[in-house]
């Protein structure tokens, strides 16, 4: 499993160093604002939705590595995909950060770098801050007919 955990610290490293659709746009069509009042992480997110699929996706964090990291997998993950496949990955990312689903048992649960987010259930306290972006994407496909600036 150190291994393993190493490779789940690099993922999650490489996305807070390197966060994949950072930057806002002017053109959206859902908005939503996420924020844990208990460590203080804030994210931003647009989505861009037209037929169904999410055509873009992008964020705003001023927030720990594992939220950043976790937005920027999201992002990654989502980009494209059709939006009936959101509750299942929403889901399948809750069982990795619940600890009920395992990479080892489980592995093609999550695509991409997605189940890297596995390691965080070993830390409940850094939970939260990997599933706010999730929270946050909830809120944004909610959010239809939302100022498009």
């Amino acid at each position: 499993m150190g291994d393993l955990q190493s490779l789940y610290q690099s993922v999650i490293m490489d996305h807070n160093k390197h966060p994949r659709h950072y930057g806002l746009v002017d053109t959206y069509t859902h908005h939503a604002e996420g924020y844990n009042p208990i460590c203080g992480d804030k994210i931003e997110l647009q989505l861009e939705l037209s037929d169904g699929r999410i055509r873009g996706i992008h964020f705003e964090a001023a927030c720990c590595a594992i939220c950043k990291a976790s937005t920027s997998m999201m992002a990654d993950a989502l980009s494209g995909q059709d939006l009936k496949r959101i509750p299942e990955l929403q889901g399948q990312v809750t069982g990795y950060l619940d600890g009920s689903l395992h990479p080892e048992t489980d592995a093609d649960a999550l695509p991409d770098d997605l189940s890297a987010l596995a390691g965080v259930s070993q830390f409940p306290a850094r939970v939260k801050c990997a599933q706010l972006p999730w929270q946050t994407l909830g809120k944004a496909l909610k959010s239809e007919g939302s100022d498009s600036n």
